[in-house]
């Protein structure tokens, strides 16, 4: 155990520097994080079997045709989106129907994609190998494929004491790296770990503002509370009735996963169908673009009125604190890179 954190930390050391003690294999909760969601106890994360993730995340073999990798749709410069696209591209350029969600602090998560239909990170990756929109591959085909070369024969091998390649194998591999995309060195971060960084005064003003207006579902020091909510967006050009299409709940129509705000200056278009390009559209749809809907949430409804209160002052300041949830580390970490 003590070897391996070694090894890790002197891999990871830029990682680990604003980290409590690592508590995982590899893995470190930051300072001012809570305690993840993920159970490492059937997934430690090593060297070995974070390379494996990376190698795999980046490997075209995993699509039908073998062009289309995960990372060819969550790119690290854009804190793994696939910035400029309202909607996901995947193979032969077939266009999916939701925007394309960040690779960003997913121990955290207790549900994962826009409605939520997948609950544990380990099955997350068998939904865009087999989406026909995306890699279009058959999982067995997959194996097959990965078995036939050496090179990772070799690192299921280090890894799992076996060169079987299982499936089971595969998405823990590349739930390993994914776990170690983690997102926590943003100027915020920085003020609330006392590190002698602190907000401008117009910094100050807009988290003021985030506080009182936003942090109840965007909630710190994630920026979202992992629910589901209909925030009024208008469904005349898109019919899609998120999460209901999981629970089949009509309580649900027009329920969508609440979004982190970390990192909004790399990750645009916005929304899950990426219907607004720029943060002042975003702000102007919560002050004055609310759709009502039987299941709106009651936050956005208040005494009969639909919407958020802000001046044209308070969007300015509160645009000037979201850009302090930026983390350039994240996005130009090397061990993430291609």
């Amino acid at each position: 155990m003590k070897t391996n954190i070694v090894i890790i930390a002197s891999i990871f050391i830029m990682i680990f520097m604003s980290f409590q003690v690592v508590k995982f294999e590899g893995f470190a909760i930051p300072e001012n994080f809570p305690d993840p969601q993920y159970k490492f106890i059937d997934n430690s994360i090593t060297q070995e079997n974070f390379e494996l993730g990376k190698k795999l995340f980046y490997d075209p073999v995993l699509s039908r045709n073998n062009t289309i990798s995960c990372g060819s749709c969550h790119i690290q410069s854009s804190a793994f989106t696939q910035h400029g696209h309202d909607i996901s591209h995947g193979i032969d350029d077939r266009l999916g129907n939701r925007n394309t969600p960040p690779i960003m602090n997913l121990a955290w998560n207790k549900s994962f994609f826009w409605d939520g239909g997948v609950f544990h990170l380990d099955m997350f990756s068998i939904s865009p190998i087999t989406n026909p929109v995306e890699m279009d591959e058959n999982l067995n085909n997959v194996l097959a494929k990965l078995r036939q070369k050496g090179d990772y024969r070799l690192a299921f091998k280090a890894v799992y004491g076996s060169d079987e390649i299982t499936a089971n194998q595969l998405f823990k591999s590349l739930s390993a790296f994914m776990l170690l995309c983690i997102s926590s060195n943003s100027k915020y971060d920085s003020v609330m770990r006392k590190t002698g960084v602190t907000f401008t005064e117009r910094e100050r003003k807009g988290y003021s503002i985030f506080q009182k207006h936003c942090n109840n579902c965007h909630t710190e020091p994630l920026f979202t509370d992992g629910s589901f909510r209909n925030n009024g967006l208008s469904t005349q050009f898109n019919k899609d009735i998120g999460r209901q299409l999981i629970t089949q709940d009509e309580n649900d129509k027009y329920k969508f996963k609440v979004p982190s705000l970390r990192n909004l200056s790399y990750t645009a278009p916005y929304m899950h169908d990426g219907r607004f390009s720029k943060i002042d559209m975003v702000l102007n749809h919560y002050s004055k673009g609310i759709e009502n809907h039987p299941t709106i949430d009651p936050l956005l409804k208040q005494n009969g009125t639909l919407g958020i209160s802000l001046t044209t002052e308070e969007k300015e300041v509160l645009k000037v604190f979201l850009k302090t949830l930026d983390d350039k580390y994240f996005i130009t970490r090397k061990d993430l890179s291609e």
